[in-house]
């Protein structure tokens, strides 16, 4: 899981999503609700599904259907992940983490 702490998570989601739509973030895609990652390499090998729990913006990964998550997708997700949100969204954290193994926000199929 990735966890964001910031003062106004449905607003920073909703920034997130623009910036995609708007192209000023083009490694990352949206669609009905879920983020993955647009590289050839790691295109649809996983999605993240937000959510607002107080003041955080997390971010279970799922698995494709018909895939399991393998420990590099997991890491190259959430790592690229947090890193495009410090890179676009900076000033409006003030911390992001990585949860080193899946909590119960995540549903993945392990390899």
């Amino acid at each position: 899981m990735i966890s964001l702490s910031t003062t106004a998570p449905h607003a920073l989601l909703s920034e997130l999503k623009k910036a995609i739509d708007e192209k000023k973030i083009t490694t990352w895609s949206h669609k009905n609700g879920y983020f993955t990652h647009t590289p050839d390499q790691w295109r649809a090998k996983a999605w993240l599904l937000p959510a607002v729990v107080g003041s955080e913006l997390r971010f279970g990964i799922i698995h494709p259907q018909g895939m399991a998550i393998t420990t590099e997708i997991y890491a190259i997700y959430h790592g690229r992940f947090i890193e495009m949100m410090l890179a676009h969204f900076d000033k409006k954290l003030s911390s992001g983490w990585a949860s080193a193994l899946p909590t119960t926000q995540d549903k993945i199929r392990a390899t």
